[in-house]
């Protein structure tokens, strides 16, 4: 397969690679409800806000939780944030063989967070943005690859 792999919403093809789709994660010891769970809660590692954000059963509202500036993040955020997410989507695609596969049929595909709400992680809707975790996603591949 080659192309692109355009993903975003969790109801709609290859929305298992969402950060929103529900496959529970087990990072140190710790189960997190989605990959999306474990990431925001980072921001503020070792404080009472990581779990406050673990127990939230939304993703959703995970999400806003990590996003909401009154909580200070962690001083180092914009330098391990990109680490952060690697070692989540390991977690998730490693300890889900179905997601494995999935990511693995892929092939050569780009692989595309098609959002306009993101220029960071996704495309910004117009292929402007960065695309980190498409780009993540497709790194993921190439090791797990490697490791057959």
């Amino acid at each position: 397969m080659s192309g692109i792999i355009n993903f975003y919403y969790v109801d709609e093809p290859y929305g298992e690679f969402s950060n929103f789709a529900s496959f529970p994660i087990e990072i140190d010891g710790r189960t997190w409800p989605t990959s999306e769970h474990y990431f925001q809660a980072q921001k503020f590692a070792g404080t009472e806000h990581e779990e406050f954000i673990r127990s939230e059963p939304s993703p959703m509202i995970a999400a806003k939780m990590g996003r909401d500036r009154n909580c200070p993040f962690r001083s180092d955020w914009d330098l391990i944030k990109d680490d952060v997410m690697r070692l989540a989507i390991r977690a998730k695609f490693t300890q889900h063989k179905t997601l494995r596969n999935l990511l693995l049929e892929t092939g050569e595909s780009i692989i595309v967070e098609h959002t306009k709400n993101d220029s960071y992680w996704g495309d910004a809707g117009d292929g402007t943005g960065k695309n980190v975790l498409g780009q993540l996603l497709m790194e993921l591949r190439a090791e797990l690859r490697s490791e057959e």
